[in-house]
């Protein structure tokens, strides 16, 4: 696991080493639209090569880093809303029982994110995990497009502006710092995959309670 793990993180590096700003909106978008990849390494990488201190390899502007990180990872939250937007309903009728949802669970979808959803899409901007995926929900939930447009672009660039500046100071040390930074993602990832196994356990139950009544 370890093995695949640094191989990708080696892939990436190569990729944002030899494509630099179209690399890092690359990253944004996939990582947005419900591909997980670390934008944790990819967006302090950036950073960190805008650095004159890394190794010699300054080529990059820190403001066109986070800019660029910003700009793909708002167009991958597009993508995933409007995915989830027109779509949901649609999904739910043709697998719904599969998907343990129902349209009640859409209607209170539609409530929440009507009473809550820009501090939850603004939270999640910078959740690892739950940033890849917030989008469908608040789609599904038809938060209004234009104002999750605006709090996701605040959001990533809050997201991309943090971890491009972590990788700007650090310069030639990044390697290491990126190394002590995932040491805190990984326990908060793994909470999060706990939280959402927890929660189809209830929806499960839930839905056999529901059947059997």
């Amino acid at each position: 696991m370890l093995g695949i793990l640094t191989t990708r993180m080696d892939a990436m590096t190569s990729f944002i080493t030899q494509h630099g700003y179209l690399a890092l909106a690359i990253i944004g978008v996939l990582t947005s639209a419900c591909i997980p990849l670390p934008t944790e390494a990819a967006f302090g990488l950036g950073g960190a090569l805008a650095s004159a201190g890394f190794g010699g390899m300054h080529h990059l502007s820190l403001a066109w880093v986070i800019i660029w990180a910003t700009f793909g990872s708002v167009i991958g939250s597009i993508i995933s809303y409007e995915v989830g937007r027109s779509l949901g309903r649609t999904i739910v009728d043709r697998y719904g029982k599969w998907l343990l949802l129902t349209h009640k669970d859409l209607d209170a979808a539609d409530r929440f994110f009507a009473k809550y959803g820009a501090w939850s899409v603004l939270i999640g901007r910078v959740i690892p995990v739950v940033r890849s995926f917030i989008s469908i929900p608040a789609g599904l939930g038809e938060m209004k497009r234009g104002r999750f447009i605006v709090i996701s672009a605040i959001g990533n660039a809050a997201w991309a502006s943090l971890l491009s500046g972590l990788g700007y100071a650090a310069g030639s040390n990044w390697q290491k710092v990126s190394k002590d930074f995932h040491a805190l993602v990984y326990p908060i990832a793994a909470l999060v995959v706990i939280v959402v196994v927890a929660f189809f356990w209830h929806r499960i139950r839930t839905v056999r309670r529901h059947n059997a009544a």
